[in-house]
């Protein structure tokens, strides 16, 4: 059976079999299991690795003195917490677990040896950080200059198509573990405008969120009211 890791990958390029047992390796190196609502990676550290979710939603995210947060990324089984620990930069923010996750600590040399010889992981993992880094921007976008419905509508519509390709969603209806606090904090919003919000996309017949999972009554309904061109997550 295929991981969500080895299919995010493969979504960029084709991998032989040899290249998905090395992958599946890396999923298995010193896992872990971490409680929801704990940090995986904690702030002002200098980690000479990255961990893999391998299940749960975790998240980066910026911590403030007086004890609030931003998230900043929502990360889901596949994901890398941060491809770019390896330069033993000191954090600039934390990785914590919004459910129970498991994770396998991944070092450089692992990575090194899974793409020696094996081209296709190395180009699969560069273009996985690639699409990293355009989420952030898309993000970025949504906080600066969406509106409130617009930025929750979008983030739907992006948690479905990664959901999707990692294997994880039922058709429209995926997953959603993550509690509204969680999605103010990842918009910019309080709990009340979300729940707001979530009330203007259920009565116009876009969405429902029951016992942890959301349903997308009209995915392009949906898209065209969160302004979303999934563009920039799809390969290159």
């Amino acid at each position: 059976m295929e991981t969500p890791f080895v299919r995010k990958i493969e979504r960029h390029v084709r991998l032989a079999p040899e290249d998905r047992a090395a992958l599946d390796g890396l999923a298995r190196q010193h896992v872990r299991h971490v409680a929801g609502r704990q940090d995986i990676e904690g702030p002002h550290t200098a980690p000479y690795h990255t961990h893999l979710i391998l299940d749960g939603w975790a998240c980066r995210y910026k911590p403030f003195p007086d004890g609030r947060r931003a998230i900043v990324a929502l990360l889901l089984p596949g994901d890398l917490c941060d491809p770019f620990a390896f330069r033993r930069a000191r954090m600039d923010h934390a990785v914590g677990a919004l459910t129970p996750v498991t994770v396998a600590r991944i070092t450089p040399e692992q990575i090194g040896e899974a793409v020696r010889g094996r081209p296709a992981i190395e180009e699969g993992l560069w273009r996985e950080v690639l699409a990293t880094t355009a989420i952030h921007r898309e993000w970025i976008a949504s906080v600066g200059r969406r509106s409130a419905i617009e930025r929750l509508a979008h983030l739907f519509c992006e948690l479905h198509l990664r959901l999707t390709w990692a294997g994880l969603a039922d058709g429209t209806t995926l997953p959603m573990p993550v509690t509204q606090p969680d999605l103010a904090d990842a918009l910019g919003q309080t709990s009340v405008h979300i729940n707001r919000t979530l009330k203007e996309l259920r009565t116009g017949g876009l969405v429902v969120l029951r016992n942890r999972r959301l349903t997308i009554r009209d995915l392009d309904g949906l898209r065209e009211r969160g302004l979303f061109d999934p563009a920039y997550l799809q390969p290159p």
